[in-house]
Parts: structure tokens; sequence; C-alpha cells
């Protein structure tokens, strides 16, 4: 099957890399052209994650255009709601319209207990990962109301938005937040047609979790836990006998939330989890 999404229009966020770019890619292969923002800077300089580049968002760009749909990037700031504004804005103008906003960027963390966090990491937390989904869909409604065909938004939470885990605990409030986001959303669009939903990915083979931090969180009893190490310990979280996902595995999901295949869905939770949700 092709053409799920053919001749539509796409808002992502977080598009340099990761479970962004593998978003915007799987949907241009299904005939949607894309609107793509990105930070492309670190959020803070002793984040442990190495940051997205500019250069990974022109790859991004590049794979998109190599599949014969057009694309408009940005450097942007997801806590920036004015410059979010306007680089949407812009975009619609070339490209005419937006059907599809995926509200994916965010950062991760863990280590501290809730009463030890400290405020700086609590509110850098919400900022980004619930404010800054609320400000991205915020940004993109308007334009999808205006073009009366309906619509489809689907917000990046996680397993820790269903469920709690200890030492994460600014990153599970946050993450719960978005699905009460989206169930909101979903209420006071229905009456568009615009279908507002969320998917919860376990552990993905990205940046944000595929880092010596992570490694170190989930094996400390070794001294450099290595891809393997961390499999043996992450593989407990799941049912499936995995470690992690593929961002493949979520932008799956997230081409089922943009196509008409899901056309009466919405207010869903949907889980890509390897089955974590059962334990």
């Amino acid at each position: 099957m092709t053409g799920r999404v053919e001749g539509k229009v796409a808002f992502i966020t977080g598009a340099a890399r990761g479970q962004g770019r593998s978003h915007a890619v799987k949907l241009a292969q299904e005939g949607a052209d894309i609107i793509a923002v990105d930070i492309c800077k670190p959020i803070r300089p002793d984040t442990s994650i190495a940051p997205a580049r500019p250069d990974d968002l022109a790859e991004t760009a590049n794979l998109v255009k190599a599949l014969g749909r057009r694309i408009v990037t940005a450097e942007v700031d997801v806590r920036d709601y004015d410059a979010l504004r306007a680089e949407v804005d812009a975009g619609v103008e070339q490209l005419g319209r937006l059907d599809i906003i995926v509200a994916n960027a965010g950062i991760g963390n863990g280590g501290e207990t809730l009463d030890r966090t400290a405020e700086s990491d609590w509110q850098e937390m919400i900022d980004i990962n619930l404010s800054g989904v609320w400000k991205s869909v915020k940004a993109g409604v308007p334009h999808i109301l205006s073009g009366e065909q309906g619509g489809s938004i689907i917000l990046t939470s996680s397993v820790g938005g269903l469920k709690s885990h200890a030492h994460m605990g600014p990153y599970i409030a946050a993450k719960h937040g978005v699905v009460g986001l989206m169930r909101s959303f979903a209420v006071e669009l229905g009456q568009h047609f615009v279908r507002v939903n969320s998917v919860h990915p376990t552990n993905v083979n990205s940046p944000m979790f595929m880092h010596e931090a992570t490694m170190k969180m989930f094996r400390p009893d070794l001294e450099n836990p290595g891809p393997e190490d961390l499999k043996v310990a992450a593989q407990t979280m799941h049912v499936l006998p995995i470690g992690w996902v593929e961002p493949e595995d979520i932008s799956n999901a997230v081409l089922f939330l943009a196509s008409n295949e899901s056309r009466y869905v919405t207010g869903l939770p949907l889980t890509v989890d390897a089955g974590s949700m059962l334990k």
C-alpha cells in the first residue's frame, strides 16, 4: 500500500534525527510534504547526550527530497511559541496547507528522586516535554481548521506516560501530562473532524536512549557498560525478548494515526512497547 497520506502536509518537531527524522521520511514515503523543525543545539552545556546539529536537519531534508517530496526546515526551540508559529506559518505559505501535526520533540532524564530534583531540572522538563507539545499543537491548529478538511494530531508520549519508573519523576509527570493534552485536544477539536492521539514508545534505538548515561543507569554494576550490557537489563522491561524498538516501529504507528485508516480513531493512547505495559 502506498500513498496513505498523499497530498497532505505534516508539521513535525524534533525532526533532525531519531524518531522525528524517521517520521518525516515515513510520511514522505507515503506522499506527504513536510514542515520539519528542531532546536539543533544543546539544551544545556552539561548534557551527556550529543545534541542534534544543523547538518542533521539538513540530512532529514535531503532524505525527504530524495523521495520526491517537498520540505521546509527551521531551527526552532519548542519552548518559543512565537518562533514556532512563525515557522509553521511560513511553511504553510510555501506548501499550501496543513493536515498533520506530530509533536515529537522531547528530552529525557533520570537519576534523582523527585524530592531531590532541582527546580531548574523540573522546569526544563515541563517546558520542553509538556508545554512544548502544547505550543507545537497551538501553532499548527489554526491552519488545520482553516483548511476545513479535518486532520490528525499525534503527540509523542512514552510508556512513562502510562506508568511510572523510579528516578524519572519529571519525565514521568510531563509524559503523563501529554496524555491529558491529547484527550483535551481530542474533545475540543473533534467537532472539526480533527483527530488527536498519542503514541507511547518503550526504549527506542535513538540518540536519546543509546548513550553512555543510559547504559550506566541500567547497568550500575559495570564500570563501562556497552549496548549488549544495556540489552540484558532493558530486555527485562518487556514481554517480547528485546531491549528496544527501532524508530521505524514508532513511525509505522504515526503513519497509521495520520492516515485515513484511523479516520474514526481519536483519544487513543497507542503503545509500541514490546509488552512493557503488561509488566
